[in-house]
């Protein structure tokens, strides 16, 4: 590693492979020299790699007037360093995937890659040259800073986000906690150079950070490549600076009302809470959770299922210092906002004084929770970046002892910590009221993890490794065991997965393909299947999920070699059995109908409103239209539980589709479930219509949409083309979206132009829609941008049409396109979902994986004149163009 200090290691001594300092269930640390911690977790499951680095520093250790420094650096460090100057660039060429995250407590990148070739070298080693050598320059602050204004007016239009930025600020007095972490406006239009750069020398640094890799590496060779890179950082003289900042026990409740324009109205009830490590922690948690659960928490029955609140919840805070937990409840523009809090209060400070918790309702979270860090183990992706928030708190290792924590749970600690802390006097709600004898919460102060960590053992064996695949598409297809049941095709592809999990998808073919897409009645019924059946209620439903580690829906979902069998079971009753009851339509019908009214006026929203009625070449009615949203909202309110019920009886059926299930499962017991309890246990005499869609025209033209008050607005263009189902032909128009702006980077030509150069955009980027039925193919461009950046906006990607369309490629972009295409493609095949779902979606066109060899090949095959021949076809002159912002 060049440029990065003056102790490098002298490539003359030979390199000792250190011994870990601590040993978890198959995760492994080491701290180098340099302070630099390292967690690595090999599984070879998965055929790639993700490499995470944790700085402990976020929004909380910014001083006055620094509010979101945190964040912009986290923008920056993707701007360039000394020796990795272009780096989105190289990520792109690669096919990495790349995000970075800011919080109250820490900062993160993380890059997840295939591991061939020198990826995993690379990857290191812009870890480590952005660790010290990152330009943070002006030019590029300039530039970024608009962007995360963008960002900031993007907040500024989500109401939730807005109410939950007034409670922070007046939830904390001294703590900067009360300070979000995007931070204030006049902070990021007027940030000082010279401090954004302090400010990362003094965090941005080994011993103050922890670089989590997971994925398929090898243990002796990675450590000997992190310490030519990372390694050979030097330690810092410098000391961090204390943070003495306590905040005091709040002494009255407080209130804070927001108006603005909006379709639905917001409760929010907050209390402050302990820092995530102290023993009352997952005790609220859990508290929170049996008052506010759907279907089953005590808030959701008086308010949701009495019709006086379309919705509750609660989240919980997770943080270093003592933080919050907010209840939460949005209601239509007719409930009652006063009657609604005052219940909400009254039930959260006095229901489990009056009525304790009970097993039965602390059960069911402390199962969930479980079966969610069994997840997180079976997804290294995921893994890695989970574990940056258990660094910020001190060490990676507190998610274990979370997991002990959460398995030790009991209702009387459930009950105590709610009566310690959901007090009046300790609410954000409310009038500040003296009084001679408050009821104040308990003080409380930051938990030294090792305290925690010192009460337990954990085990060093990995109990959730999986097989490595091999993701060749002709793998697959000699892997995948196919069947045909009547109608029915079935793929199933047994493997060893992470955790033993098992990942299924149906689809059934059934009454009309443009019903079930874009009709407010199927999607009702979609919602009423997961409220109960004939022998259960929707209550038991919720447990029998629980119990079986049951995610998603009787459609689509994941569980384990344990349960599968019992989970096609329960699928199958849901599929045949369902039982339609008033109050659950009732409750689903007011919920969908709020969360609509609630959209009505986002910008994006409007745009796609205008753009289906643009893009309408139907009758009225005709259902293979795209409803705008008052079309929704209306066909919602005439609906009926009749009608539902006639849709189920009379055109519904199990009889013909696709099935896949991918994982850890006996395929012999799988089939027989799914024909014992699924396969033809539905019938129906309704004509089955699959049309494809077909092309029927491109409207042209510009269309204004006024969003008055809004700080984000949107821009859109969009065209359909006709397309034929061969994929030499799709092939060129695939790599011609990536290059444009389809790619999942920062250096497409889009995100270049418009959020790299002239930072005006947070999100932009194109997409197409490439046929697999029909002939119907589809491009769009999509941005979001401050009102008054719009025509800038717009015409830049004018520019970038037009610059396209007249200059073209060349090889060497066509060849770094053509990588990023691979990698992401071979990534995409060693995930079980995309594998389950690919596997429907070919059957249902009578494919198998080798058409998607056949795509591979013609990408491979494709040269510069045939992107050039899509790229002129997409950036030619006739597009339709939508925009929406405040006049």
């Amino acid at each position: 590693m060049a440029d990065i200090g003056p102790n490098q290691q002298d490539s003359s001594m030979p390199y000792v492979q250190p011994a870990p300092t601590q040993v978890v269930e198959g995760f492994s640390e080491y701290v180098l020299e340099n302070g630099l911690r390292v967690v690595l977790y090999p599984e070879t499951s998965q055929p790639t790699v993700t490499a995470c680095i944790t700085y402990r520093v976020g929004s909380r250790h910014e001083n006055y007037g620094e509010t979101g420094m945190a964040h912009l650096l986290e923008h920056l460090m993707f701007k360039g360093s000394t020796n990795i100057p272009c780096p989105t660039q190289e990520f792109t060429d690669r096919g990495f995937r790349m995000n970075g995250s800011t919080s109250l407590d820490y900062t993160n990148y993380y890059l997840t890659f295939t591991n061939t070739g020198d990826n995993l070298d690379f990857a290191l080693r812009w870890h480590a040259d952005a660790m010290v050598n990152s330009f943070i320059q002006r030019s590029d602050l300039d530039t970024e800073m608009t962007v995360v204004r963008n960002e900031y007016e993007m907040g500024e239009n989500n109401p939730v986000n807005v109410l939950f930025k007034r409670i922070q600020g007046i939830a904390f007095d001294w703590h900067s906690y009360g300070r979000p972490t995007i931070g204030a406006r006049s902070d990021i239009e007027n940030v000082d150079i010279a401090h954004l750069q302090a400010f990362y020398r003094r965090y941005y640094q080994p011993d103050n950070a922890t670089l989590v890799v997971t994925g398929n590496f090898e243990t002796e060779t990675i450590l000997a490549q992190i310490d030519a890179t990372l390694g050979a950082i030097p330690r810092p003289e410098r000391v961090l600076p204390p943070e003495w900042t306590v905040e005091p026990v709040q002494d009255g409740e407080k209130s804070v009302i927001v108006r603005r324009p909006g379709d639905a109205k917001l409760v929010f009830v907050a209390y402050h809470a302990p820092s995530s490590m102290d023993d009352d922690w997952q005790p609220l948690v859990t508290a929170a959770d049996v008052l506010a659960e759907e279907p089953k928490g005590r808030l959701y029955k008086a308010l949701v299922k009495t019709g006086r609140a379309a919705y509750v919840g609660c989240w919980s805070l997770a943080a270093y210092a003592p933080s919050l937990i907010l209840f939460i409840a949005q209601l239509n523009m007719d409930q009652d906002e006063n009657a609604v809090r005052d219940t909400m209060v009254d039930i959260v400070e006095k229901e489990l004084g009056l009525k304790p918790a009970t097993e039965d309702e602390v059960a069911p979270f402390r199962t969930d929770e479980l079966t969610n860090f069994e997840r997180e183990l079976a997804n290294p992706e995921r893994l890695a970046v989970e574990f940056s928030s258990y660094i910020a708190l001190g060490d990676w290792r507190l998610r274990f002892a979370d997991r002990e924590e959460i398995r030790k749970l009991t209702p009387e600690a459930v009950n105590a910590a709610a009566t310690r802390w959901f007090k009046r006097d300790n609410r954000i709600v409310g009038l500040f009221i003296p009084e001679d004898v408050p009821q104040r919460a308990p003080a409380c102060t930051v938990v030294d993890p090792a305290t925690l960590l010192n009460r337990y053992t954990f085990q060093e064996a990995n109990p959730y490794a999986g097989e490595a695949f091999d993701t060749d598409q002709a793998n697959i297809n000699a892997k995948t065991l196919r069947h045909t049941v009547g109608d029915i095709e079935v793929a199933l592809l047994p493997k060893k997965s992470a955790g033993q999990t098992v990942t299924v998808r149906m689809r059934f073919d059934y009454g009309s393909d443009w019903v079930k897409k874009n009709t407010p009645l199927a999607q009702i019924f979609q919602a009423l299947l997961r409220d109960g059946t004939t022998s259960l209620s929707r209550e038991a439903l919720s447990d029998k999920f629980t119990e079986l580690k049951l995610e998603g829906s009787a459609f689509k979902f994941v569980t384990d070699r344990e349960h599968i069998l019992e989970a096609i079971a329960l699928a199958g009753e849901i599929l045949r059995d369902s039982d339609f009851k008033e109050e659950d339509f009732r409750q689903e019908t007011d919920e969908m109908l709020t969360y609509l009214e609630s959209q009505r006026r986002e910008p994006m929203v409007a745009l796609y409103d205008v753009m289906a009625k643009t893009f309408r070449f139907h009758p009225e009615g005709d259902p293979r239209n795209t409803p705008t949203t008052d079309e929704t909202l209306a066909g919602f309110k005439a609906l009926t539980l009749t009608d539902v019920k006639r849709y189920y009886d009379e055109v519904f059926a199990l009889t013909q589709g696709a099935v896949s299930v991918v994982g850890d499962f006996d395929p012999d017991a799988v089939l027989d479930a799914l024909k014992t309890h699924i396969f033809n246990r539905r019938t129906s005499s309704a004509p089955v219509d699959t049309s494809p869609a077909v092309f029927e025209g491109s409207p042209e033209g510009r269309f204004v949409v006024d969003t008055p008050q809004k700080d984000s607005g949107g821009l859109i263009f969009a065209r359909e083309f006709a397309m034929s189902l061969d994929v030499n032909e799709q092939a060129p128009f695939i790599v011609a979206d990536w290059i444009l702006g389809g790619s999942q980077s920062l250096r497409n030509r889009l995100a270049t132009a418009i959020r790299q150069d002239a930072g005006l955009s947070y999100a932009v980027g194109s997409g197409i829609r490439i046929p697999t039925e029909g002939n119907l193919a589809r491009w769009r461009i999509q941005l979001m941008a401050a009102p008054e950046n719009l025509a800038q906006a717009e015409r830049l990607v004018y520019d970038v049409l037009k610059t396209a369309r007249e200059e073209g490629t060349t090889q060497a972009e066509l060849d770094n396109a053509r990588r990023g295409l691979m990698e992401m493609r071979t990534q995409n095949r060693g995930r079980d979902k995309v594998l389950a779902e690919q596997w429907v979606n070919l059957m249902k066109t009578g494919h198998d994986w080798s058409r998607s060899k056949a795509m591979d090949d013609a990408i491979e095959a494709v040269t510069v004149e045939d992107v050039n021949v899509a790229i002129r076809a997409l950036c030619s002159d006739g597009m339709a163009v939508f925009v929406a912002g405040d006049k």
